[in-house]
């Protein structure tokens, strides 16, 4: 008799220390957030005081009442927001004087740590995801793997590995070098010459782990190549890829600075037109038609337009390409905005440095866009165009990417540029 009191007493012991154990590691995978403002990207509002719950990388909970607990987290002096999204980066490299030799002296055990390091300062600014259009030695699909695999903190990436450019295009990875370097690349090395090449090039691509596809349908600014407007796909090549991704499950993004390159991508069904320097009204009209993206860049713009008058900064051909292009892009911006093309957020931050990523907020504004569009351009629109709904918008069930900032920023955009508080899956980055 007293065996089985005792089995029973040691029985109930050690399921009420297994509850109490469980009790604690589930409040200990809860935390509070305390937000003296929300701003709500779905219906463009900033809302007042919320207690957000976070449990484990997801958002619980949204509410007006104080939760009755210790673990809160005090940001009520502060507006909370998502996380940022930035759709056009390049983590693996900064623009300097010496960026065109650094292909030919940085490996890519280089250019993946130099990635990482980009990586934190771009998510040390607010930006929790990020597109990154174009690497090389497909650097940050490896970067996105280790993020992903909570080997190394970071943004979540999403890569496209290596731009598909034709012979000589933008993105052609031997342009300007000599004639015994120069060879002749192709498919595997992003770089087509036909239907079949674009199709091969595509399925490379995937099966080397990339998330979407980037082309680059005109010339570009800093290859080193003449023009930076001319079209560079043929109509079927550019159908070609964009059909193939399709069947794969991923979107094209296409790098264009000249109208027609432009409007050839459009009618094809491109999903993203990058930079989009000398858009025409016909250019627009086919995007509104289409339903296409636009990721101004204006940042870059700027960044070469200045850096084109600083002696040995960029090679002589490349100039006067930037001259022309650096006061361009936000006046096509105001353009673009004002036609009422939908406009996804991204910044080419690789040009410009890593971590300035927010200005770009500054010069949508200054150039006629309100700043709940803006900020919205950074959250609900680019979680669109990611086809990712558990990003974009605070609430219960979407992943914890929650930043934070004094006072608020739809009324002075330029806090954006001063975080002072991030979470991305829960984990606090900055505080």
């Amino acid at each position: 008799m007293k065996n089985n009191r005792l089995t029973t007493l040691l029985i109930t012991s050690l399921v009420l220390g297994a509850f109490n154990q469980a009790s604690t590691a589930e409040d200990k995978d809860n935390t509070w957030l305390h937000c003296g403002q929300v701003i709500d990207t779905e219906e463009g509002a900033v809302l007042g005081q919320r207690f957000i719950q976070i449990s484990g990388n997801t958002i619980a909970a949204v509410t007006k009442q104080k939760p009755n607990t210790d673990d809160i987290i005090n940001l009520s002096k502060k507006t909370c927001l998502p996380g940022l999204m930035d759709m056009h980066v390049h983590l693996e490299s900064e623009m300097n004087p010496k960026s065109y030799i650094e292909g030919f002296t940085l490996n890519p055990a280089d250019l993946v740590l130099r990635a990482q390091h980009f990586g934190m300062k771009t998510l040390l600014a607010g930006f929790t995801t990020v597109r990154n259009p174009g690497d090389t030695a497909n650097v940050t699909i490896a970067l996105r793997n280790a993020v992903n695999q909570g080997i190394v903190d970071g943004p979540r990436i999403y890569s496209a590995g290596k731009s598909i450019a034709t012979t000589g295009g933008h993105a052609d990875p031997t342009n300007g070098t000599n004639a015994k370097l120069m060879g002749d690349p192709g498919p595997k090395q992003g770089v087509i010459n036909s239907t079949d090449d674009a199709k091969k090039a595509v399925r490379q691509r995937y099966k080397e782990g990339a998330d979407f596809i980037k082309i680059t349908a005109t010339g570009g600014v800093l290859s080193l190549a003449k023009s930076g407007q001319n079209p560079q796909f043929t109509d079927e090549e550019v159908k070609a890829v964009i059909d193939i991704a399709n069947d794969y499950g991923m979107h094209v993004a296409a790098h264009a600075h000249g109208s027609e390159g432009m409007l050839r991508a459009i009618k094809a069904g491109i999903t993203t037109i990058e930079h989009g320097t000398y858009m025409t009204e016909e250019v627009m009209k086919a995007m509104k038609k289409h339903g296409t993206y636009y990721v101004p860049t204006i940042i870059a713009g700027k960044f070469v337009g200045e850096k084109a008058e600083v002696d040995g900064f960029f090679p002589e051909i490349v100039r006067p390409k930037a001259r022309a292009v650096g006061p361009q892009i936000q006046k096509t911006f105001a353009k673009a905005y004002d036609y009422g093309i939908k406009i996804a957020f991204g910044t080419d931050s690789g040009v410009s440095a890593h971590g300035d990523n927010a200005k770009e907020f500054q010069y949508m504004v200054e150039a006629g866009m309100p700043a709940m569009e803006a900020i919205q351009s950074a959250t609900i629109t680019t979680a669109k165009l990611l086809d990712n709904d558990k990003i974009g918008v605070i609430k219960p069930g979407n992943l914890a990417d929650i930043i934070a900032v004094d006072g608020n920023p739809v009324k002075d955009i330029k806090l954006l540029q001063d975080v002072k508080f991030i979470m991305k899956d829960g984990k606090v980055y900055k505080q």
